[in-house]
């Protein structure tokens, strides 16, 4: 499921196994990598919040950059866990088409954000002064374009480590997720 070793079972590791247990009915294979340090998948999920909070971003937005973010990387597991999250807050049409970068059904306060989370992930130092202005004229505020940044930022290293260590979708997530879904994520990691 993973390229690490299952770590030694603490009261940490329990805590995250049985969240993952009670929210999804199976440990999710990522969860097998942040267990080998629970304090560092802690801090991220805190930080996440935190930068959802002050983006103000709804579970939909959260899903749309996480997928737009995931699928420009290359991310299988990623994708189809937000596909699957954005799926239930929106469909699975338009799930799919965040995928695959077709955008339809987006507002285009959303359209704004899946183009920033795409552009942050394939070229951070190709970004200009015009594509930070594309978000304000989408209604963000400046202190929401740095949450956004550093949300996307965060999301593409979660990613990164998940996806150096082995992690691809849990074989449950893939039933979860809708064929429109599956359909789409042709890339990455297959499920394990």
């Amino acid at each position: 499921m993973t390229f690490l070793a299952e770590p030694e079972p603490t009261p940490d590791v329990t805590r995250m196994y049985d969240a993952d247990l009670s929210g999804y009915g199976f440990v999710m294979n990522l969860s097998h990598i942040w267990a080998h340090h629970p304090p560092t998948f802690d801090l991220f999920v805190q930080t996440m919040g935190g930068l959802a909070q002050a983006g103000g971003l709804s579970m939909r937005d959260r899903g749309v950059l996480i997928t737009a973010l995931a699928s420009t990387i290359q991310d299988s597991y990623c994708s189809t866990a937000w596909g699957w999250k954005l799926t239930a807050e929106a469909d699975a049409a338009l799930a799919a088409s965040v995928l695959s970068g077709t955008d339809e059904g987006l507002s285009g306060k959303e359209q704004a954000l899946a183009t920033w989370a795409r552009a942050v992930a394939r070229d951070a130092n190709g970004r200009t002064a015009a594509d930070v202005q594309a978000l304000r004229d989408a209604g963000y505020t400046d202190d929401q374009i740095f949450a956004i940044t550093a949300f996307v930022a965060f999301r593409v290293a979660f990613s990164t480590i998940n996806s150096s260590l082995g992690a691809g979708p849990d074989t449950e997530l893939g039933d979860l997720a809708p064929p429109e879904v599956k359909d789409v994520v042709t890339w990455g990691r297959p499920s394990a």
